[in-house]
């Protein structure tokens, strides 16, 4: 019998070469065993001020350049099987230290011949405790309990939704039944997405689209309370983003922004694109001190977090404030999209059969799942 929760299958060979936070904890990481190095042979301050300028114009050049080349090569070395990648990159260390040491390193230690024995061999080392570093890094953020916590988040809908909206598609069902159809229809969708495999990034566009239907859900039993505030015309669509981003929190704008008051609140949403960047900044009014309401966990936000460190890592990041008289919560990610066509599937060709054949049909939700 399969388990319930579905595992990873298998752990990158490679860190991502290409991440920020990769970069970031390479150099920080081996600036700061070097460092560590010096200071135990030299423990005064200026002599440790004297080796460390020294051994850093073998370390920064080796490091910068290296860097540049697995940034470079990423795409192939991520085609080469485990061994090979991992073999890869350790003649690529070496190689790299070989040529620093006959250019700067022939200058800086010409008295010091067995200081290229020293450096290759720190190479390796360094090396292999990173690439061991990275491994135990990405089985960290994939073990079943992390599975089971993304899975938590696709179940976040709380069972009070499910039943007035129920409730409020049966006070239309004889006053307005198109209406009545749509809610129902909606509600499909809805949980259709919360069922499946979230795992995958997804287009922005199915995100947003799928707010849109649940923010309408709510509408039903708010009335005129519920204010929603759109404005995604700079919105990249075809951006990659963890599926249930974005509606877990505006569930809880919902909750804790609209429901506690019984006055007319605004929900806005904002989503743009600067510098290769994707913005989503949500705001809701804010209600210190509700008694209609208990105070959050932050649950939600715990999750997000994880779910964008787990597919972008540093590059990714998720704050909220409180401001005057509303909260705000701004996600930032970097701009990814799906693989460019391939031949056979050119825009040009798909637009073609679209006029052909599909081009007054439009899907109501792009979400890869039809209605049954």
């Amino acid at each position: 019998m399969g388990t319930i929760i579905k595992q990873r299958p298998a752990v990158p060979a490679l860190p991502d070469w290409r991440n920020l936070g990769t970069v970031l904890r390479v150099l920080l990481a081996v600036n700061g065993a070097a460092a560590l190095i010096v200071f135990a042979h030299a423990p005064e301050l200026r002599e440790f001020v004297e080796r460390w300028t020294a051994v850093s114009t073998l370390v920064e050049p080796h490091l910068l350049l290296e860097l540049a080349l697995l940034w470079a090569l990423a795409p192939q070395l991520d085609r080469l099987p485990r061994e090979w990648a991992l073999a890869a990159v350790f003649a690529l260390g070496v190689a790299v230290a070989l040529a620093v040491q006959f250019t700067v390193g022939a200058v800086v230690f010409e008295r010091a011949p067995d200081v290229v024995g020293r450096h290759v061999f720190f190479t390796l080392v360094a090396t292999a405790l990173l690439l061991g570093y990275f491994h135990l890094r990405a089985r960290a953020l994939s073990p079943a309990i992390t599975e089971a916590r993304l899975q938590a988040l696709q179940a976040r809908i709380r069972p009070h939704f499910l039943f007035n909206s129920i409730n409020g598609v049966l006070s239309l069902v004889r006053s307005d039944p198109a209406r009545a159809e749509e809610a129902l229809l909606d509600m499909s969708d809805l949980f259709r997405v919360l069922m499946r495999d979230n795992r995958e990034l997804a287009p922005l566009a199915d995100e947003v689209e799928l707010c849109r239907q649940y923010l309408d859900l709510e509408k039903l039993r708010l009335g005129d309370r519920l204010q929603v505030e759109w404005n995604v015309k700079s919105m990249p669509r075809d951006a990659l983003a963890p599926p249930l981003m974005l509606q877990p929190l505006l569930e809880n704008a919902v909750y804790h922004g609209i429901e506690p008051s019984s006055r007319p609140g605004t929900v806005s949403i904002n989503i743009f694109l600067s510098r290769a960047e994707v913005h989503a900044i949500l705001r809701n009014p804010f209600h210190a001190g509700s008694p209609r309401h208990a105070k959050g966990n932050k649950m939600a936000l715990a999750n997000i977090r994880e779910r964008l460190a787990l597919h972008f890592d540093a590059e990714a990041s998720l704050e909220s404030r409180v401001l005057a008289d509303a909260y705000e919560v701004h996600i930032r990610l970097p701009y990814r999209t799906l693989a460019p066509p391939q031949p056979a599937e050119r825009p040009d060709a798909k637009s073609a059969r679209a006029r052909s054949g599909d081009a007054g049909r439009v899907p109501r939700l792009a979400l890869g799942a039809t209605r049954g």
